[in-house]
């Protein structure tokens, strides 16, 4: 199954923006696509092995391989066109 993970943190402006938005993309891809939030902050480790340099960072997993990112805040459409596109 595809899992996209959602690399944030709590004051970072732009990853407030994608919240509302990730959790209706959630919603729309439910039990087709799963969807993981990472705080930066409490799971540093996660986002260091990961390479995350700046959020919000998107990753897409594949197997749990990564097969594609995106960083900064995008529209709703442009997320789900860029999910679509990995499924």
């Amino acid at each position: 199954m595809l899992q996209v993970i959602d690399f944030y943190a709590d004051w970072c402006g732009p990853c407030q923006m994608m919240k509302p938005i990730f959790e209706e993309v959630e919603q729309e891809y439910e039990g087709k696509v799963e969807f993981k939030k990472v705080d930066v902050e409490t799971e540093g480790a996660l986002a260091e092995e990961y390479q995350v340099k700046g959020i919000p960072t998107f990753v897409i997993l594949r197997d749990g391989k990564e097969v594609d990112r995106r960083s900064g805040a995008m529209p709703k459409e442009l997320l789900k066109q860029w999910i679509d596109a990995n499924l």
